[in-house]
Protein backbone atom coordinates (compact mmCIF):
# COMPACT_ATOMS: atom_id res chain seq x y z
CA UNK A 1 0.00 0.00 0.00
CA UNK A 2 1.29 3.47 -0.82
CA UNK A 3 0.22 6.38 1.27
CA UNK A 4 1.29 9.42 -0.76
CA UNK A 5 -0.14 10.78 -4.22
CA UNK A 6 0.70 13.99 -6.24
CA UNK A 7 -2.43 16.29 -5.78
CA UNK A 8 -3.20 18.50 -8.78
CA UNK A 9 -1.83 21.84 -7.86
CA UNK A 10 1.48 19.46 -7.18
CA UNK A 11 0.99 18.48 -10.31
CA UNK A 12 -0.16 21.43 -12.24
CA UNK A 13 3.19 22.99 -10.30
CA UNK A 14 5.73 20.81 -12.08
CA UNK A 15 4.04 21.28 -15.32
CA UNK A 16 4.84 25.07 -15.02
CA UNK A 17 7.68 25.72 -13.22
CA UNK A 18 9.98 22.17 -14.15
CA UNK A 19 10.58 21.07 -10.66
CA UNK A 20 8.28 20.25 -7.25
CA UNK A 21 9.33 20.20 -3.24
CA UNK A 22 7.71 17.03 -1.50
CA UNK A 23 8.62 17.54 2.09
CA UNK A 24 9.27 14.21 4.11
CA UNK A 25 8.81 12.04 1.31
CA UNK A 26 10.73 9.90 3.20
CA UNK A 27 10.45 9.42 7.16
CA UNK A 28 13.81 9.74 9.38
CA UNK A 29 13.96 6.33 10.33
CA UNK A 30 14.36 5.67 6.37
CA UNK A 31 16.90 8.48 5.98
CA UNK A 32 18.65 7.07 8.77
CA UNK A 33 19.44 4.30 7.12
CA UNK A 34 20.42 5.54 4.17
CA UNK A 35 23.01 7.48 5.60
CA UNK A 36 24.37 5.02 7.73
CA UNK A 37 24.55 2.35 4.88
CA UNK A 38 25.56 5.24 2.21
CA UNK A 39 28.25 6.31 4.80
CA UNK A 40 29.35 2.96 5.54
CA UNK A 41 29.78 1.33 1.91
CA UNK A 42 33.74 1.41 1.18
CA UNK A 43 32.89 -0.57 -1.63
CA UNK A 44 31.29 1.60 -3.87
CA UNK A 45 32.97 2.96 -6.20
CA UNK A 46 33.34 6.82 -6.85
CA UNK A 47 34.85 9.08 -8.80
CA UNK A 48 35.77 12.89 -8.73
CA UNK A 49 33.95 15.45 -10.75
CA UNK A 50 35.66 18.71 -11.05
CA UNK A 51 34.27 22.13 -11.54
CA UNK A 52 35.51 25.46 -12.90
CA UNK A 53 36.52 26.90 -9.74
CA UNK A 54 39.05 24.27 -8.98
CA UNK A 55 36.84 22.24 -6.55
CA UNK A 56 35.98 18.35 -6.56
CA UNK A 57 32.10 16.71 -5.80
CA UNK A 58 32.16 13.12 -5.80
CA UNK A 59 29.50 10.70 -7.53
CA UNK A 60 28.65 7.14 -7.52
CA UNK A 61 26.18 5.99 -10.22
CA UNK A 62 24.51 2.66 -10.61
CA UNK A 63 22.65 1.09 -14.09
CA UNK A 64 21.52 -1.73 -11.95
CA UNK A 65 18.84 -2.30 -9.39
CA UNK A 66 19.75 -4.82 -6.65
CA UNK A 67 18.03 -5.82 -3.33
CA UNK A 68 19.50 -2.98 -1.15
CA UNK A 69 17.83 0.19 0.30
CA UNK A 70 18.56 2.68 -2.25
CA UNK A 71 17.17 0.52 -5.38
CA UNK A 72 14.00 0.13 -2.50
CA UNK A 73 13.72 4.02 -3.05
CA UNK A 74 13.49 3.38 -6.70
CA UNK A 75 11.37 1.14 -6.81
CA UNK A 76 9.26 2.55 -4.01
CA UNK A 77 5.45 3.40 -5.08
CA UNK A 78 5.53 6.99 -3.63
CA UNK A 79 8.79 8.05 -6.43
CA UNK A 80 7.10 5.55 -9.18
CA UNK A 81 3.54 6.49 -8.80
CA UNK A 82 4.57 10.23 -9.03
CA UNK A 83 6.72 9.95 -12.24
CA UNK A 84 4.25 8.24 -13.66
CA UNK A 85 1.70 10.82 -13.21
CA UNK A 86 4.43 13.85 -13.81
CA UNK A 87 5.36 12.15 -17.10
CA UNK A 88 1.96 10.93 -18.35
CA UNK A 89 2.38 7.24 -18.63
CA UNK A 90 4.41 3.96 -17.46
CA UNK A 91 8.04 5.11 -16.83
CA UNK A 92 11.47 2.53 -16.46
CA UNK A 93 14.94 2.81 -14.28
CA UNK A 94 17.15 5.17 -16.05
CA UNK A 95 19.47 5.01 -13.57
CA UNK A 96 19.94 6.47 -10.25
CA UNK A 97 22.83 7.69 -8.15
CA UNK A 98 24.67 9.85 -5.12
CA UNK A 99 25.91 13.03 -5.21
CA UNK A 100 28.70 13.77 -2.41
CA UNK A 101 29.96 17.43 -1.38
CA UNK A 102 32.61 16.64 1.45
CA UNK A 103 32.68 19.18 4.14
CA UNK A 104 34.98 22.45 2.60
CA UNK A 105 36.42 20.97 -0.05
CA UNK A 106 33.64 19.91 -2.52
CA UNK A 107 32.67 21.74 -5.54
CA UNK A 108 29.86 23.26 -7.82
CA UNK A 109 27.88 21.11 -10.54
CA UNK A 110 27.88 23.81 -12.98
CA UNK A 111 24.75 24.90 -14.84
CA UNK A 112 23.14 22.17 -16.84
CA UNK A 113 19.81 19.78 -17.84
CA UNK A 114 20.03 16.47 -17.64
CA UNK A 115 18.34 15.75 -21.08
CA UNK A 116 21.57 18.17 -22.39
CA UNK A 117 23.27 14.74 -22.38
CA UNK A 118 20.80 12.44 -22.37
CA UNK A 119 20.06 13.44 -25.55
CA UNK A 120 22.81 12.00 -27.15
CA UNK A 121 21.90 8.58 -25.42
CA UNK A 122 19.18 8.06 -28.20
CA UNK A 123 16.13 9.14 -26.14
CA UNK A 124 14.15 11.13 -28.92
CA UNK A 125 11.65 13.08 -26.31
CA UNK A 126 12.43 14.75 -23.23
CA UNK A 127 10.21 12.76 -21.16
CA UNK A 128 12.08 12.18 -18.50
CA UNK A 129 12.81 13.25 -14.98
CA UNK A 130 14.61 12.65 -11.63
CA UNK A 131 14.01 12.95 -7.99
CA UNK A 132 16.65 13.91 -5.69
CA UNK A 133 16.19 12.59 -1.93
CA UNK A 134 17.97 14.33 0.82
CA UNK A 135 20.34 12.47 2.74
CA UNK A 136 22.06 15.18 4.61
CA UNK A 137 20.31 18.55 5.25
CA UNK A 138 20.96 20.78 1.81
CA UNK A 139 21.46 24.64 2.78
CA UNK A 140 23.08 27.44 0.96
CA UNK A 141 26.27 26.92 2.50
CA UNK A 142 26.96 23.35 1.95
CA UNK A 143 25.64 23.39 -1.79
CA UNK A 144 21.96 22.84 -2.50
CA UNK A 145 20.14 22.79 -5.55
CA UNK A 146 19.41 25.73 -7.79
CA UNK A 147 16.86 25.69 -10.45
CA UNK A 148 14.88 28.11 -13.11
CA UNK A 149 11.75 28.40 -12.70
CA UNK A 150 10.54 27.24 -15.77
CA UNK A 151 13.54 26.77 -17.76
CA UNK A 152 12.24 23.51 -19.49
CA UNK A 153 9.89 25.37 -21.52
CA UNK A 154 13.19 26.81 -24.11
CA UNK A 155 14.14 23.28 -24.41
CA UNK A 156 17.10 21.40 -24.80
CA UNK A 157 20.08 24.02 -24.46
CA UNK A 158 23.17 23.29 -26.03
CA UNK A 159 25.96 21.33 -23.93
CA UNK A 160 29.60 21.00 -23.81
CA UNK A 161 32.49 20.40 -21.70
CA UNK A 162 32.88 22.68 -18.98
CA UNK A 163 36.32 21.54 -16.22
CA UNK A 164 34.93 17.61 -15.48
CA UNK A 165 31.81 18.24 -16.63
CA UNK A 166 28.66 18.63 -19.59
CA UNK A 167 27.79 22.20 -19.28
CA UNK A 168 24.86 24.30 -20.33
CA UNK A 169 25.39 27.22 -23.20
CA UNK A 170 26.27 29.82 -20.78
CA UNK A 171 24.91 32.54 -22.71
CA UNK A 172 21.57 31.12 -22.29
CA UNK A 173 21.31 30.33 -19.27
CA UNK A 174 22.53 33.75 -18.16
CA UNK A 175 19.69 35.08 -20.92
CA UNK A 176 16.94 32.53 -18.70
CA UNK A 177 18.37 34.25 -15.59
CA UNK A 178 17.79 37.94 -16.70
CA UNK A 179 14.30 36.66 -17.38
CA UNK A 180 13.29 33.97 -15.24
CA UNK A 181 13.34 33.39 -11.54
CA UNK A 182 16.17 31.71 -9.92
CA UNK A 183 14.86 29.10 -7.31
CA UNK A 184 17.16 27.88 -4.07
CA UNK A 185 15.76 24.81 -2.87
CA UNK A 186 17.06 24.20 1.01
CA UNK A 187 16.21 20.50 1.52
CA UNK A 188 15.66 18.54 5.35
CA UNK A 189 16.91 14.75 5.12
CA UNK A 190 13.79 13.10 3.64
CA UNK A 191 12.32 15.78 1.86
CA UNK A 192 12.83 15.58 -2.26
CA UNK A 193 13.25 17.22 -5.29
CA UNK A 194 11.26 15.98 -8.24
CA UNK A 195 12.45 17.78 -11.43
CA UNK A 196 12.23 17.41 -15.20
CA UNK A 197 15.33 17.05 -17.36
CA UNK A 198 14.90 19.94 -19.32
CA UNK A 199 15.40 22.70 -15.94
CA UNK A 200 18.04 24.24 -15.74
CA UNK A 201 19.71 23.07 -12.48
CA UNK A 202 22.92 24.24 -10.60
CA UNK A 203 24.65 23.41 -6.99
CA UNK A 204 26.94 25.50 -5.40
CA UNK A 205 30.19 24.36 -3.61
CA UNK A 206 30.19 23.10 -0.22
CA UNK A 207 31.94 26.36 1.73
CA UNK A 208 30.32 24.60 5.31
CA UNK A 209 31.80 22.67 8.05
CA UNK A 210 28.48 20.04 7.04
CA UNK A 211 28.38 17.15 4.05
CA UNK A 212 25.74 16.69 1.42
CA UNK A 213 24.34 13.39 0.04
CA UNK A 214 22.25 13.68 -2.17
CA UNK A 215 20.29 10.70 -3.72
CA UNK A 216 19.16 10.43 -7.18
CA UNK A 217 16.77 8.30 -8.79
CA UNK A 218 16.60 9.04 -12.77
CA UNK A 219 13.36 7.28 -15.04
CA UNK A 220 12.31 7.56 -18.16
CA UNK A 221 9.23 6.58 -19.98
CA UNK A 222 8.71 3.41 -21.25
CA UNK A 223 7.33 5.56 -24.59
CA UNK A 224 10.55 6.68 -24.87
CA UNK A 225 12.76 4.02 -25.31
CA UNK A 226 16.13 4.72 -26.87
CA UNK A 227 17.23 3.72 -30.29
CA UNK A 228 20.68 3.36 -29.31
CA UNK A 229 22.52 1.66 -26.79
CA UNK A 230 24.46 3.78 -24.67
CA UNK A 231 25.80 3.61 -21.17
CA UNK A 232 22.22 3.58 -19.76
CA UNK A 233 19.52 1.17 -19.71
CA UNK A 234 16.74 0.34 -22.32
CA UNK A 235 13.46 -0.44 -21.42
CA UNK A 236 12.68 -2.90 -18.67
CA UNK A 237 9.51 -3.30 -16.96
CA UNK A 238 9.63 -1.57 -13.44
CA UNK A 239 8.65 -3.39 -10.58
CA UNK A 240 6.41 -1.08 -7.78
CA UNK A 241 7.75 -2.19 -4.46
CA UNK A 242 5.20 -1.21 -1.58
CA UNK A 243 6.48 1.61 0.47
CA UNK A 244 7.13 -0.12 3.55
CA UNK A 245 9.65 -2.51 1.43
CA UNK A 246 12.06 0.56 1.84
CA UNK A 247 13.05 0.43 5.62
CA UNK A 248 12.50 -3.56 5.04
CA UNK A 249 15.27 -3.62 2.79
CA UNK A 250 17.44 -0.88 4.79
CA UNK A 251 16.91 -2.90 8.19
CA UNK A 252 18.34 -6.04 6.16
CA UNK A 253 20.86 -4.50 5.26
CA UNK A 254 22.09 -3.29 8.06
CA UNK A 255 21.75 -6.56 9.84
CA UNK A 256 23.73 -8.19 6.96
CA UNK A 257 26.22 -5.54 7.19
CA UNK A 258 26.33 -6.23 11.05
Amino acid sequence: MTSFALTPTQIQQFQDDGYLVVEELFNAREVELMYKIGKADRERKTWDVADTGGGVSKIWLDNDLHEDIFSAVVRSRRIVDSMETLLGGEVYHYHHKMTIKEPLVAGAWEWHQDYGYWYHNGCLFPYMASCMVAVDRATLDNGCMQVIRGSHHMGRVEHGSVAGQTGADMERVNQALERLERVYCPLSPGSALFFHCNTLHYSGPNKSPNPRWAFIACYNAARNNPYKQSGHPSYSPLEKWDDSRVQEAGEAQLAGAG
